[in-house]
């Protein structure tokens, strides 16, 4: 009697094991059947699962091993520790760094989406986190909450048709040109072993010509990158037609540099 009691123990944390090491364990958060099968396919094919990041990587605290709900910035870290840095260094992450609460859109300076208002800006809220989805969080991610000029301008422009010729690509290339490109630009470790992505959003935009000598200058001639930056109408327009202002500092170093050479 007591071995089948004992049996029937083993049996029973046997399961309990398992059913807490695997997609169902969501069950804690009141996902039903048919979710678990939505987040699993989406989870499968992802990079995490190419990279063998499973459930239990974001889901289970890598100290008390207790189950996670909802993982958050911290969690990211474990693997993205470049990019969790500097989001929150960046507008959309400082008051998490602070210790305050997410920020929201409805706090912002910018025309933001009526709908997105309480959205929390933290990386599940550009990212989806089971599918792991580039393309979605290089654009239409930021089309979720801004609603100003600059923003719903980026489909018609040229920038955007780079990015749509390449759509049918695994993820966004050096070629193509999203919101992401210019305002989380993506740069090279310091040891040269990996392309890192600057989440802080707030790094390159102001003074502009951080913007023009950090991104615009990647495909850009120097002059046109900052005559185009400080082109107040054409930022509003998303770069949508080449810029109507010159900068006269580029005429006085043209001058200074024939005098040098005794032009």
């Amino acid at each position: 009697m007591r071995k089948l009691r004992l049996l029937v123990l083993a049996v029973t944390l046997s399961v309990s094991l398992f059913l807490w090491a695997t997609p169902e364990a969501v069950y804690a958060d009141n996902a039903t059947e048919s979710e678990l099968s939505e987040i699993t396919a989406q989870w499968k094919t992802s990079a995490h699962a190419l990279a063998d990041v499973n459930c239990s990587s974001c889901h289970q605290d890598q100290g008390s091993k207790a189950f996670v709900a909802h993982p958050n910035n911290e969690s990211c870290r474990t693997c993205h520790e470049a990019e969790t840095d500097t989001f929150l260094l960046g507008k959309h992450g400082i008051r998490l760094l602070e210790g305050q609460s997410p920020l929201t859109p409805s706090k912002a300076r910018l025309a933001m989406k009526p709908e997105a208002h309480s959205k929390q800006m933290n990386c599940n809220a550009c990212h989806d986190v089971h599918s792991v989805d580039t393309y979605q969080a290089s654009v239409d991610s930021c089309m979720t909450c801004h609603n100003d000029e600059h923003s719903l301008n980026y489909k018609n422009s040229k920038h955007s048709q780079l990015f749509l010729d390449e759509e049918s690509l695994e993820r966004p290339s050096n070629i193509s040109v999203t919101c992401a490109t210019c305002h989380l630009p993506r740069e090279t470790s310091e040891s040269g072993s990996k392309v890192l992505a600057n989440h802080n959003n707030t790094y390159n935009l102001k003074p502009r010509d951080r913007m023009a000598s950090e991104v615009c200058m990647n495909c850009h001639g120097m002059e046109y990158a900052f005559n185009s930056i400080f082109d107040n109408d054409l930022v509003k327009s998303n770069f949508a037609r080449p810029p109507n202002i010159h900068l006269k500092s580029f005429d006085m170093i043209r001058i200074f540099q024939e005098k040098r050479s005794g032009k």
